[in-house]
């Protein structure tokens, strides 16, 4: 590999691999926390060269953490086709990117080769793109999944339904429920964020979101987001669930600190499989975000990017439903402002398309970071342009349990009429048959009235 650069008169050397990673990053309050960072632009663009010029053999051959002491990399390298690439290896990440970006190139084409790119090149190929690279390039590239339901589509738009409440109270919940679903919110998921983390408030609130959905015949599934094993304790106590979460990291470190291992997301997929109310066959749901391993120091020496990137390449082993992106709710130590949460964004689901993924976002916010609700809406309607398969939806973007900032139930509906997208396909005809949506996907004068549910 040939870590070094001339740019401006001056000689540009990085010390390994992920010294080029990180530096070529664009800056990020978390690589800058780390002293990862480019100290200079002029660094950074050298940074960006290099890597442009390194080979996809260069990744496979000098693996950012060993595969013999992360798991994550032994996944990693377990779910990548050889064949695939061993059909690019000698293409260089600028090569790539020019290729994906190019007008003749597919998405069937992407989807052959995506088996053969391996998490860190994903990255690679981000950190040498613009912000309308990255929009062009994810738009590029249609992952359609099905659990009870199927989302993905395109000239679709699906949202996850979170009526969170402070204190589990199913009758709360079931409120901001009847609203979400009257604005056409929950075609994704019916997923709820338990304060209580144990089997019988899981079970509870899981059966009140089937029960709902038989009740009302909504074609859509439930989940509640405690830990993968209160909820495999939950079914095993007879919960009706249809997908099973976690939320997960990019090292096998800070996978430890979420209390999950590959082999628990295996007994997992199995049981989910085996005991759920879904056909499937997709039926996992991860959630990630850029600076987790940093924020809890498991982040092994590699940028925050590159870490997200791996998120992505160990979900794609357990062919998920829904994964969703929440890089801005960590805080301003990993993102510090609107324009860095707009470009992780970007990136995040850029990354996470290109391998294969079924990219949801948040492009969410802390009250505690510098980033204002325009910052948001702009970095929304961006990724829908790039084509994200769904959004979250809360009452007015303010989330009472987790307490921060995400897209609302009107923003769903805003989003939907600005870019001519309908619900997923059975969701878009149950809305129609409650006539809270005409033909052309547009909502009637009865939406958003929660009371037709009482």
């Amino acid at each position: 590999m040939i870590l070094k650069t001339k740019l401006a008169g001056q000689v540009y050397a990085f010390k390994d691999l992920a010294d080029v990673m990180a530096k070529a990053n664009d800056e990020k309050s978390g690589d800058v926390l780390l002293g990862r960072a480019a100290q200079t632009v002029t660094e950074r663009t050298a940074a960006k060269i290099v890597l442009a010029n390194l080979t996809l053999a260069d990744f496979y051959e000098n693996p950012l953490l060993p595969p013999e002491k992360d798991e994550v990399s032994r996944v990693l390298k377990e779910d990548l086709n050889q064949s695939a690439y061993e059909s690019m290896k000698h293409w260089t990440i600028g090569e790539l990117r020019d290729w994906i970006l190019r007008h003749e190139t597919t998405n069937d084409d992407i989807a052959r080769a995506a088996r053969g790119i391996e998490a860190e090149v994903a990255a690679a190929v981000a950190k040498v793109m613009s912000a309308m690279d990255l929009v062009y390039g994810a738009s590029k590239i249609t992952v359609i999944t099905t659990c009870r339901t199927t989302i993905g589509y395109k000239g679709t738009l699906a949202y996850r339904c979170q009526p969170n409440h402070p204190a589990d109270d199913l009758d709360g919940i079931r409120a901001s429920l009847y609203e979400g679903l009257s604005y056409g919110c929950g075609d994704a998921v019916l997923g709820v964020n338990p304060v209580e983390d144990n089997a019988e408030n899981t079970k509870a609130t899981l059966c009140l979101l089937w029960d709902e959905m038989q009740k009302w015949n909504i074609p859509t599934q439930n989940c509640v987001l405690s830990h993968i094993t209160t909820q495999m304790a939950a079914i095993e106590k007879g919960a009706p669930c249809c997908t099973l979460f976690q939320s997960i990291a990019g090292t096998q470190a800070a996978n430890d600190g979420f209390g999950v291992t590959a082999q628990i997301i295996r007994e997992g997929y199995d049981l989910i499989h085996k005991m759920g109310t879904a056909q499937g066959p997709n039926l996992m749901y991860f959630e990630t975000g850029q600076g987790s391993e940093q924020s809890i120091n498991a982040d092994g020496g590699v940028d925050l990017m590159t870490l997200e990137a791996r998120c992505y390449g160990f979900a794609r082993a357990f062919k998920p439903f829904l994964v969703n992106n929440v890089s801005g709710f960590i805080g301003p130590e990993t993102l510090y402002d609107g324009r860095q949460i707009i470009r992780a964004s970007l990136e995040d689901h850029f990354m996470g398309k290109l391998l294969g993924l079924p990219m949801g976002m948040a492009p969410c916010y802390t009250n505690h970071t510098k980033i204002n609700m325009d910052d948001q809406e702009m970095a929304t309607m961006l990724l829908a342009m790039a084509g994200a398969n769904y959004y979250i939806g809360i009452p007015v973007s303010d989330d009472i349990m987790l307490a921060y900032q995400d897209t609302s139930y009107h923003d769903n509906a805003t989003l939907r009429e600005l870019l001519g997208r309908t619900p997923a396909p059975e969701f878009f005809e149950w809305m129609k048959k409650m006539e809270l949506m005409d033909e052309k996907g547009c909502l009637t004068a009865k939406a958003g009235d929660a009371s037709i549910f009482c």
